[in-house]
C-alpha cells in the first residue's frame, strides 16, 4: 500500500477513498470522499443491488485533527432495488443512520466534556452548539452504561444520599448499589422507599448471587435487603453502630461543659481509647470522675471498641449480649432507649465478624456522589445524574 493510501485510510472511515481536499484557512479542511464498493445490499429485503439510481453530497464532521476542523463531504450513491422497487442510499461504517456527525466525532466529544474546563472550551474546540454536546454526551454514557451490565455480585452494599434540596420542598433522595467486589457503584435508584427501591430492585438479574448485603442502621434498606435477595446474610456497618454511642456520649458532654465544639475533652472523649496515648488516658478518668453519667455512656462506648477487635463470631454474640444486660441495669433513659434499637440489629451486627465486611466503600462513592453534583452544580434531572455517577464510580471496568 503507499503511502498517500496509508495516510487517507488513517484519517478516513475505512470505506471511505479520499478525492480531493479543500483548505479552510486555518481552521481545518474539508475532505470530499467516496465509498469504494462495487455493491450494496438493500437494508429491507438484504437483496445484492449494484444499479446506481443518484448520487448526492453528505456533509458530515469528523473528530478535530492537532485542532484543526475535519469535514467530510462525501459522494454518497443511492441505488434501486428491484426486489423493494424502492431507492435506497448507501451506508458508511463509522457514521449512524441520519446523523451529520461520525461515532469519533461523539466519543471524542464525551472525553473533551470529562477533561475540559467547562462545556464552552468544548463548544468552541469542537464547533458546535450546547444542545449537541448535551444530546451526544448522555447519549454516549448510556451506551457505555449498556456494556457494564452483569449479574449482581456476591457482596453488595446500600446507603442513601441527599439529590437536590429544592427552596420550600423535601430534600430529595438517591439510593446506591455498591458492589464490593469489583470496588464500582452498581446501581443508582431514584428515593429511599421500600417501594421505590423494590421497583428497581426486583428488576435485578441474578439476585440469587448475592450472599452478604452491608447496610446502616435503616429498617428500610433492611425489610428491602430481605425482599430483594432472600439467600443474603445482612451486615450492619459497624461506624454506624459506634457513632450511635459517639453521639450518646457527646450529647452528655455538651451538658456538662455547652456546646463548645473547641474544647479540649471533646475529642478526646470520641476518639477510640487504644489510639489515645497513656497520658491522655489518665486525663480523661480523672475529669470523668466528677461526672457520673458521662463516666458511665463513655465506658459503654469503649466497650463497643474493644467488642469490634474480637475473634470469633460465637464469643463475639456472648460479649455483645452481656453489654445489653449492663444496658439494661443503667438508670438511663438514652442508654436503655440505645439498647432497645440495637437489640433488633443483634444478629447483622455479629455478621459483622463473618468476614468483616462495612460500608466504608459504600460511604466513598457517597462522597464521589457530592463531588459529581458540585462539578456540574447539581441536576434537574435524575436519569442524567444517575448517568454521570455511573460512569464515574465504574470502578476498573472500563
Amino acid at each position: 500500500m503507499l503511502p498517500e493510501e496509508t495516510l487517507s485510510r488513517f484519517l478516513m472511515l475505512p470505506e471511505l477513498k479520499l478525492i480531493h481536499i479543500v483548505p479552510m484557512s486555518r481552521s481545518g479542511a474539508i475532505y470530499k470522499v467516496k465509498k469504494t464498493s462495487s455493491f450494496e445490499v438493500c437494508p429491507k429485503c438484504a437483496s445484492r443491488c449494484d444499479k446506481v439510481y443518484d448520487h448526492r453530497w453528505v456533509n458530515v464532521k469528523d473528530e478535530p485533527i492537532r485542532g484543526k476542523y475535519v469535514h467530510l463531504k462525501i459522494h454518497k450513491r443511492r441505488f434501486y432495488c428491484k426486489g423493494c422497487k424502492r431507492p435506497f442510499t448507501e451506508p458508511v461504517s463509522g457514521i449512524g443512520k441520519w446523523k451529520r456527525t461520525t461515532e469519533r466525532f461523539r466519543s471524542s466529544l464525551l472525553w473533551a466534556a470529562e477533561n475540559f474546563v467547562d462545556l464552552k472550551r468544548v463548544q468552541r474546540a469542537y464547533r458546535c452548539s450546547r444542545g449537541l454536546v448535551y444530546k451526544v454526551v448522555y447519549e454516549q454514557l448510556e451506551r457505555k452504561r449498556k456494556t457494564r451490565l452483569y449479574e449482581c455480585p456476591a457482596v453488595i452494599g446500600i446507603d442513601e444520599h441527599s439529590f437536590r434540596k429544592p427552596r420550600y420542598e423535601s430534600v430529595e433522595y438517591a439510593s446506591v448499589i455498591v458492589d464490593h467486589s469489583h470496588k464500582r457503584l452498581y446501581e443508582l435508584i431514584d428515593g429511599r422507599s421500600k417501594v421505590e427501591l423494590e421497583s428497581v430492585g426486583l428488576k435485578f438479574k441474578g439476585r440469587e448471587n448475592v450472599k452478604v448485603v452491608t447496610l446502616d442502621l435503616s429498617p428500610t434498606f433492611k425489610s428491602f435487603a430481605k425482599t430483594t435477595f432472600p439467600r443474603a446474610r445482612l451486615v450492619a456497618d459497624r461506624f454506624h453502630v459506634q457513632r450511635l454511642f459517639i453521639r450518646l456520649v457527646n450529647k452528655f458532654r455538651r451538658q456538662k461543659t455547652g456546646d463548645k465544639r473547641s474544647h479540649p475533652m471533646r475529642k478526646l472523649l470520641m476518639r477510640d481509647g487504644k489510639k489515645l496515648e497513656p497520658y491522655q488516658r489518665r486525663v480523661i478518668r480523672r475529669w470523668l470522675q466528677d461526672f457520673p453519667d458521662l463516666r458511665e455512656v463513655y465506658e459503654l462506648k469503649e466497650r463497643m471498641h474493644r467488642f469490634y477487635r474480637i475473634r470469633g463470631k460465637k464469643f463475639a454474640m456472648k460479649v455483645l449480649l452481656k453489654i445489653f444486660d449492663d444496658m439494661g441495669r443503667s438508670q438511663l433513659q438514652e442508654v436503655k432507649s440505645l439498647r432497645r434499637t440495637l437489640l433488633g440489629w443483634r444478629n447483622e451486627i455479629v455478621e459483622y465478624f463473618d468476614g468483616r465486611y462495612s460500608n466504608g466503600r459504600v460511604e466513598g462513592f457517597n462522597r464521589k456522589a457530592k463531588l459529581v453534583q458540585r462539578r456540574a452544580y447539581g441536576f434537574r434531572s435524575f436519569k442524567n445524574y444517575r448517568l454521570q455517577l455511573l460512569h464515574a464510580c465504574r470502578g476498573r471496568v472500563s
